[in-house]
């Protein structure tokens, strides 16, 4: 039977979106072998970025392109996997890969081109803070403003980043500019002048993403670096640019559905191992649990699966979504991530009470540190007024 191109392609695509699930699993297995003492010693995760730009993956967790790039499903099924292992460098990866995604988000199509193909030929590592639009934004003055000069801009403040802080290669940020007020996307290197970072000691969780503060004293950036106007609401953002935070939020999801898969497998192994005189089927009480556990984490996984549909197909309409779409994904993905928040601590908690080893521990606190800022009932009152009433801002809102 002759072979179409399509066909052909689709064999391609499914054979770089397997070797790079594999790549994914090496290193994941390489990340498990000392994750306990890397969480212990909390330190940068400056080893961590060169063995994820070693294996290709810094490169390869970019928007897809023709030659380059990964797709929306394959991208989160691979920070999935990576989270598993090491949750702390799951979050460096979502991250990464989501913020690859600001120039689409923001940017022209030959300026975003330009970006994605000098963060493959140089394997750049990605960070950022971008806050999302609010309906009362603007009280208390901006902690990032941007002031224009002849050659671009001056850009001074501080700015909470959740991982990578000192070792990305940019950082994505947003600032108001002090003549337009204009918000702005920027992207900014560490090792700009002016660029210092503060690292957070002493995190309950998450101890290896490398969160901390950047502060941005006089700082020049170019036209070049600055990818877009972020607009002031919901209501003016083109449909393709109101997917950035629930991207954002989505790709945090698959962190915490590894946290639960790795919580939850570590725990297995220990119960089968500190039973070698009774087998674990053998014992009702356990089966109960386990059983619990894993129908916790089957559904919070068919919850996010949905919402990575939803998300893939909006990403892969481009320019051409429709307006009405970007309220129902995020609708969705807000959905996902009440599910996996409490998934997540529901499981961590439990598997203390199954298993007694030193850094089981781990899952419970890297699942509250990520889970922490995004509170359920905000959320839950915001996904039903959606749900009644179609409301646009309530969607927004899930997401403040």
């Amino acid at each position: 039977m002759a072979t179409t191109p399509s066909t052909a392609a689709a064999s391609r695509s499914g054979e770089e979106h397997r070797a790079l699930l594999r790549t994914a699993r090496d290193v994941a297995d390489d990340l498990a072998a000392d994750a306990i003492a890397r969480e212990q010693a909390g330190r940068p995760p400056t080893d961590e970025r060169t063995r994820l730009r070693e294996a290709g993956l810094l490169a390869s967790l970019t928007p897809p392109s023709p030659g380059r790039g990964t797709d929306w499903r394959t991208g989160c099924a691979v920070i999935r996997e990576v989270a598993a292992a090491d949750s702390s460098v799951g979050d460096v990866l979502a991250r990464h890969y989501v913020h690859t995604w600001s120039g689409r988000f923001y940017a022209s199509h030959h300026h975003a081109a330009t970006l994605e193909e000098a963060s493959v030929r140089e394997q750049w590592l990605w960070t950022g803070a971008v806050r999302a639009p609010a309906p009362d934004e603007g009280g208390g003055g901006p902690d990032l403003a941007l002031r224009p000069r002849s050659t671009g801009y001056v850009l001074n403040g501080r700015r909470s980043v959740d991982t990578a802080v000192a070792v990305a290669d940019q950082i994505v940020l947003d600032a108001v500019c002090t003549a337009t007020g204009d918000v702005l996307v920027v992207r900014v290197s560490p090792r700009t002048p002016g660029v210092t970072v503060e690292a957070a000691h002493d995190r309950l969780g998450q101890r290896v993403a490398g969160a901390g503060e950047v502060v941005l004293d006089r700082v020049t950036v170019t036209p070049g670096q600055v990818l877009g106007r972020r607009p002031h609401d919901e209501e003016s953002t083109a449909p393709f640019t109101a997917l950035a935070e629930p991207a954002l939020r989505l790709a945090l999801c698959h962190v915490a559905l590894g946290i639960v898969e790795g919580a939850l497998t570590e725990a297995r192994d220990l119960s089968r191992g500190g039973r070698a005189h009774r087998l674990p089927g053998e014992d009702p009480d356990l089966l109960l649990t386990y059983g619990e556990l894993a129908s916790a984490a089957h559904t919070a996984t068919a919850v996010v699966e949905r919402a990575t549909e939803a998300m893939a197909r909006a990403l892969d309409a481009g320019t051409h979504l429709d307006a009405e779409e970007p309220a129902g994904v995020a609708a969705l993905v807000a959905t996902a991530e009440t599910v996996t928040s409490r998934a997540a601590l529901h499981v961590t908690t439990r598997v203390l009470e199954l298993a007694d080893a030193p850094g089981l521990d781990r899952f419970w606190r890297n699942a509250r540190v990520l889970t922490a800022h995004r509170p359920a009932a905000h959320r839950l009152r915001s996904i039903g007024e959606h749900y009644l009433n179609g409301s646009h801002r309530a969607v927004a809102a899930a997401f403040h």
